[in-house]
């Protein structure tokens, strides 16, 4: 087939791609490409990442291989991705679950009943701004004496799989209880303390640990547990530092070291507290949804 007439043929099939082109194929073209660019922004910094880029280099060479009709070759890479799916399923499991917890865990509003009445709501903070007063007061206690902790907040993503990992204890929140969970000789001061809505459900729990490579190098087990837990859900955790006795807070992956208890207050009352002020009738509340799916 002669060069000229390649072209043409080429020309009249963009043509036509683009006189058939209609909404539906824009808003699925805009679809995909949201797809995939919260697909790399999820791996980009993880081992994930790595394993994305050896796919697509065995993507590339299986093309090449086929072009060039080597059978043997041909025929090991076609066994290999037969079964891509079940393969991707099981090596990017972390990120899969991650995906689907943030998918889960959205920032639309819920509706009242879901959340549960005003009042009730304003009896949860009470409890649950008790709770942060003496977690405050007790890691600034922490910090002068430098006795590590690491205390977990549970919010809408369930910690049932690491509270399992710990002792159930079920009771309320209080200075003198977490200063005996943290105590140097105490069973359970190595762990991490999880309180769910304002009452302290487990001690000595387990966390997984963070599996970025650029966190800092003088960060403890500790440190790293807390970004960890915050990379995988939407908890909040608070470290404080056993060598240095500075207070640090995780939260969606990132660390805000060396804290003071009035900024760390401020920051788990602003995370923690339900908004008393919306009411399930209020005529606004299509506006605030749209508002969340915006953000």
């Amino acid at each position: 087939m002669p060069f000229m007439e390649r072209i043409m043929n080429f020309w009249n099939q963009i043509s036509t791609i683009f006189l058939s082109f209609e909404i539906p194929d824009f808003l699925d073209i805009c679809l995909v490409a949201f797809v995939l660019y919260h697909l790399i922004k999820l791996i980009r910094e993880t081992r994930a990442f790595q394993l994305a880029k050896g796919f697509l280099l065995l993507g590339i060479a299986y093309i090449l291989i086929t072009a060039l009709h080597m059978q043997a070759s041909t025929y090991i890479f076609h066994r290999l991705f037969t079964d891509l799916i079940i393969l991707i399923i099981i090596l990017f499991q972390p990120e899969i679950r991650h995906a689907l917890e943030s998918v889960g865990g959205s920032s639309i509003p819920k509706f009242g009943f879901f959340t549960g009445s005003k009042n009730e709501n304003t009896v949860r903070n009470e409890t649950i701004k008790k709770a942060i007063n003496d977690v405050c007061k007790t890691c600034n206690d922490f910090g002068q004496k430098k006795i590590g902790a690491i205390i977990v907040f549970e919010r809408d993503t369930l910690l049932g799989e690491v509270i399992n990992t710990g002792t159930a204890i079920d009771a309320t929140v209080s200075k003198e209880l977490i200063g005996n969970i943290f105590f140097p000789m105490s069973p359970l001061h190595d762990g991490a303390t999880v309180i769910r809505n304002g009452r302290i459900i487990a001690a000595g729990c387990i966390l997984p640990l963070t599996q970025s490579q650029t966190i800092s190098r003088d960060l403890g087990t500790r440190h790293r547990a807390a970004l960890g837990l915050s990379e995988e859900g939407d908890a909040v955790v608070v470290v404080v530092s056993e060598e240095t006795g500075g207070i640090s807070i995780a939260k969606k992956g990132l660390l805000e070291r060396n804290i003071s208890e009035s900024v760390l207050r401020e920051k788990l009352n602003n995370d923690l507290l339900l908004d008393t002020s919306a009411n399930k009738n209020d005529p606004g509340v299509i506006k605030k949804i749209f508002g969340g799916l915006k953000r």
